[in-house]
């Protein structure tokens, strides 16, 4: 996949995961460049995007929630956790699924 596609795939991908504010800014789209550059699958970030919103969304209703992501940078470490990661895309499957029930319940 060339650059081009593949940033704006995964910005596009960002701009709607849930707990994000749904803007894109220039460090965002230099961040994605270099996970292009670095090789990273765009499923692994997919990925990421999904296990960081489903830890975020999938809480107690008694704590309170958390503030808005502003950065794709906030989604580093989670997609270096994905890359090492030994599960299958069921699992992510799953989140998906989970992440869907969480917000048509709110």
């Amino acid at each position: 996949m060339e650059q081009r596609d593949y940033v704006r795939r995964l910005l596009d991908a960002y701009r709607v995961t849930p707990g994000t504010c749904g803007v894109v800014r220039r460090p965002d789209r230099v961040l994605a460049a270099q996970l292009h550059q670095r090789g990273v699958p765009l499923e692994a970030v997919e990925n990421a995007f999904v296990l960081a919103a489903a830890r975020r969304l999938i809480r107690p209703v008694s704590v309170a929630p958390l503030g808005t992501i502003h950065s794709l940078a906030y989604f580093s470490p989670v997609i270096e956790e994905v890359l090492q990661l030994q599960v299958g895309q069921e699992c992510f499957q799953y989140l998906r699924h989970k992440l869907q029930r969480a917000a048509s319940a709110r």
